[in-house]
């Protein structure tokens, strides 16, 4: 898809959810619209996702299958894809430390995966579960926002 027909597209609100599950984010692209270029969408993302709220930050990560979980969503096997070759016993590693996670911090540990082994993920994990609550929060919602990025950049792969 290009930016102009991302510009053009009735189902825009739809493309921007695939990319952040933020309802809110997605209206306000949506309504930001037209966009120059990609560099235009990336900095108009950016800007919306850091003016949201924390509640808003949750709903989005409440779209995203958790780590090493299986997803019929292309794009998060793909971005996941380190976690589906791991040993089962760091698949059962990572599946006790998203069960600690979402416990000590009530939603679901979010990583930008693309890229990153199973033992970096966990080892992630582990570290971020000594943070506090509202740093935790903070290193959350940047993950989600380099997801979006990233997300955002398929989408518009052929501009």
């Amino acid at each position: 898809m290009t930016v102009d027909e991302l510009n053009a597209s009735p189902d825009a609100e739809a493309l921007f959810l695939r990319c952040c599950g933020s309802r809110r984010w997605a209206r306000a692209m949506t309504a930001a619209r037209p966009f120059a270029a990609l560099a235009a969408v990336l900095d108009t993302a950016d800007r919306i996702w850091n003016a949201l709220t924390p509640i808003d930050w949750r709903e989005a990560f409440a779209a995203h299958p958790k780590i090493g979980e299986r997803t019929r969503d292309v794009w998060a096997a793909g971005e996941q894809a380190g976690a589906s070759s791991a040993s089962a016993a760091v698949r059962e590693r990572l599946a006790a430390a998203n069960r600690a996670y979402e416990a000590r911090f009530g939603y679901i540990f979010i990583v930008c995966a693309a890229g990153k082994s199973a033992d970096a993920m966990l080892a992630l994990a582990e570290e971020r579960l000594q943070h506090d609550s509202e740093r935790e929060l903070h290193v959350a919602a940047e993950e989600q926002r380099n997801i979006t990025r990233l997300r955002l950049s398929k989408l518009l792969a052929s501009a």
